[in-house]
């Protein structure tokens, strides 16, 4: 059974940081692109940042590059999104996701169904809240 799961959201204030983390089980992590995406109240679903382990490729939205940083460990095949300097724009709820084989600025650049219909396994979802 294939499975994402979100861990690591919160409350924090603006200026501070949190690690969000995905644990990726039932498929073989090695062949697949893992995305994070985040969509706040009202708005549509946007992709923060990719990885490809495989590759050696990361990617990011330019609205977090030079903030956040995604990074994996594959024996535990878990993916991680470091996130500094966050912003109350950043409030969001996060997901993670995977895709066989995606070229990360594909992935980043996606929105709202183009990503679910584009993305094969998604996770439920973190809650990122920035506030003071």
């Amino acid at each position: 059974q294939v499975q994402l799961v979100e861990s690591g959201g919160g409350l924090v204030q603006p200026g501070g940081s949190l690690r969000l983390s995905c644990a990726a089980s039932g498929f073989d992590f090695k062949y697949f692109a893992i995305g994070w995406f985040r969509q706040a109240p009202g708005k549509e679903r946007e992709g923060v940042s990719c990885i490809d382990s495989s590759r050696g490729i990361t990617y990011y939205a330019d609205s977090v590059e030079d903030r956040f940083t995604i990074s994996a460990d594959n024996a535990k095949h878990t993916v991680y999104l470091q996130m500094n300097t966050l912003k109350p724009e950043d409030t969001a709820t996060y997901y993670c996701a995977a895709v066989f084989r995606g070229p990360c600025p594909v992935v980043v650049s996606m929105r709202s169904q183009t990503a679910l219909n584009g993305m094969d396994y998604w996770g439920k979802g973190t809650l990122v809240t920035v506030s003071s």
